[in-house]
């Protein structure tokens, strides 16, 4: 979701260049950038960046019939699945999210995913018996981690998917990756949305993000100056349908198996990718009274809620510069 519009890299010094690229990976695009000693140096960081994302979503993806995540999902109910260490920690993480939000995120809402069509067309809305049989089989506390053998167990019918953490995981592993060449002074990772940015940046204090209008992405309403920060939004407004005249966003709320309402977009800041990732889907769900209690209650974390009225809320702490 494009709802973040970032200053051009440009001002660096003199000692800095800095270059970028925009590829399509994990279904949205991901424009990475970095800032470096010499051309060369940027350039390796970039095609490192990517190669490193590339990777994630071999890892996680659930349409890859040969991850080992659609294996864990094809073994639902038979057996426990090995997995590597790195794709344990992601679900363990994604469990402990679960329990803090009291699954308003929860990773085993794949199950869901034919019972809905978001293209932005109008749609009768699906039977509700047979949404009543998927979100039967979302259930975090199912998901059965064994340390042990770094294995994942999921009851009969269940699925697992990361479309609300994976990119903020990427985004995480891409920085780190990046920053681990010599030259690399700062960068940028934008998963359509999922924004981190870290390092040397065109102004001492930090990178300039604006904050789009969800329904006029081209028209700012206000700006943050970010520093070594994820900036992450989830919204209404690209993956929709309409039934009778009402939108449905494509955000489901785990709880009932219907999409969740009331919020058009959610911005979540805080030094963690992943974590900002999974908590605009949390506080999408939660509401916008609910949601933003939660993120009052953590450290170094802030959020900004726009409300189907238009109206903008915003965490306590939060300094907002508006236009």
């Amino acid at each position: 979701m494009l709802t973040l519009i970032l200053l051009p890299i440009a001002g660096f010094g003199q000692a800095e260049v800095s270059a970028k690229k925009v590829v399509k990976l994990m279904g949205c695009a991901f424009e990475v950038a970095a800032s470096a000693n010499n051309d060369t140096v940027a350039w390796e960081a970039i095609r490192a960046g990517i190669t490193e994302i590339e990777r994630i979503e071999k890892l996680i993806s659930s349409w890859d019939p040969r991850s080992q995540t659609s294996e864990v999902n094809r073994m639902a109910g038979t057996a426990a699945v090995h997995v590597d260490q790195e794709l344990y920690d992601l679900i363990y993480r994604a469990k402990k999210v679960s329990a803090l939000t009291g699954g308003a995120f929860d990773i085993s809402f794949a199950s869901m995913d034919r019972i809905w069509v978001f293209d932005q067309a109008e749609h009768a809305m699906p039977d509700s018996e047979r949404v009543a049989e998927a979100k039967s089989k979302i259930n975090y506390q199912e998901i059965i981690l064994n340390p042990k053998d770094t294995s994942v167990y999921l009851s009969k019918g269940m699925k697992i998917g990361f479309g609300a953490i994976g990119k903020g995981y990427a985004a995480n592993r891409a920085k780190q990756i990046m920053n681990n060449i010599p030259g690399v002074s700062g960068g940028v990772v934008n998963a359509s949305g999922d924004l981190l940015c870290w390092g040397q940046s065109p102004s001492p204090e930090g990178w300039k993000i604006h904050i789009a209008n969800p329904h006029q992405k081209e028209k700012p309403i206000a700006w943050i100056q970010a520093k070594d920060l994820a900036v992450v939004t989830s919204g209404d407004y690209e993956k929709f349908f309409t039934s009778e005249g009402k939108r449905y966003a494509h955000i489901i709320d785990p709880r009932t198996g219907y999409p969740a309402h009331g919020i058009t977009s959610v911005t979540i800041i805080c030094p963690d990718a992943e974590l900002a990732d999974a908590l605009a889907t949390s506080v999408f769900v939660l509401g916008k009274d609910e949601g933003i209690a939660l993120i009052d209650k953590l450290k170094n974390v802030a959020c900004i809620v726009i409300t189907d009225d238009g109206k903008i809320h915003q965490s306590q702490d939060l300094s907002l510069n508006f236009y």
